[in-house]
């Protein structure tokens, strides 16, 4: 609607009503967190939680409400058709920028239940938001080298015994939850210095997503496989306020999730472990040779 306003000029109207977003729902929605937690009965906590549920979802629909005011984006999206609102998914995607978090929440707001992003521990620090989402129960994920973890080994066992018990606080009601296997947001110093084998994505981490899945599998309906390319360039979050995303490619695949993945000791079973990331791997792959496609298609070579 505001599309015919010089770039620099959205981009200040997006942010201060992005900002007027972050100053009013973190608010509210650690209020209600507090009275849930001084009222820690299950009947009382379920009622808070849904309390909670309808505050975030209202919260998402106030920044696709300043999205579509400020944006002209062309919106290339396929896979919406069988999701479930009632249903529990496991989600995954790749991962290029900050704009990725409000691209997926603004298509599946109140189309699958509310998205729980693993988060690394850091953005707890993050104000309002940090305290927002752990009043949200978001599960928040330490991110240590291989070098730390090989001198204190113990510290693996404790971050997954810390991301279980997150999962489980999620077993009370439907819910999605979401992570980004890469870890952290593709560039290409980061792909050279992996050494990737993928063109596109950055190596996945399965740890995360099979612990979700040994906590929660019988509940899980599918995993939701999200693909997202943007043809004209991974955008920043400063170019997205200022509406200069103008394409946008969004596909979504429904894949069952393979009955012996479903529970499993990852860190114990070596077997299962192998198992769990060949799968990733193959998901990968399939992702990689998807955006190849798709980004010919749109006309990026």
């Amino acid at each position: 609607m505001l599309n015919f306003l010089p770039s620099l000029a959205r981009g200040i109207i997006a942010s201060l009503l992005f900002g007027l977003n972050v100053l009013f729902w973190p608010f509210i929605v650690l209020a209600f967190s507090i009275l849930k937690f001084l009222l820690p009965f299950k009947p009382v906590r379920r009622f808070f939680d849904r309390i909670l549920l309808w505050l975030s979802e209202n919260w998402i629909s106030c920044n696709s409400g300043w999205m579509n005011l400020t944006q002209k984006t062309k919106w290339d999206v396929q896979g919406l058709e069988d999701l479930n609102y009632k249903g529990w998914y496991l989600v995954v995607s790749n991962h290029q920028s900050w704009v990725d978090i409000f691209v997926l929440q603004h298509l599946l707001n109140r189309r699958i239940p509310l998205m729980k992003f693993f988060l690394k521990r850091e953005l707890i620090w993050v104000p309002l938001m940090g305290l927002a989402w752990w009043a949200l129960e978001f599960p928040f994920l330490r991110r240590h080298s291989a070098e730390y973890l090989k001198k204190h080994p113990q510290q693996k066992r404790k971050d997954f015994e810390t991301t279980r018990l997150s999962c489980e606080k999620f077993a009370n009601m439907p819910t999605s939850v979401m992570n980004f296997l890469e870890g952290t947001r593709f560039t290409k110093s980061k792909h050279a210095r992996q050494e990737s084998p993928y063109q596109y994505l950055l190596r996945p981490k399965a740890g995360g997503t099979a612990l979700a899945l040994s906590v929660l599998g019988d509940k899980f309906n599918s995993l939701l496989n999200i693909t997202i390319v943007y043809p004209d360039g991974t955008p920043t979050f400063w170019e997205f306020l200022c509406g200069k995303l103008q394409r946008v490619i969004v596909r979504f695949q429904n894949i069952e999730i393979p009955q012996h993945l479903l529970r499993g000791d990852y860190e114990g079973d070596n077997n299962f472990r192998v198992a769990f990331q060949l799968w990733v791997q193959q998901l990968w792959h399939e992702k990689d040779l998807q955006i190849q496609l798709l980004r010919k298609e749109s006309g990026v070579s």
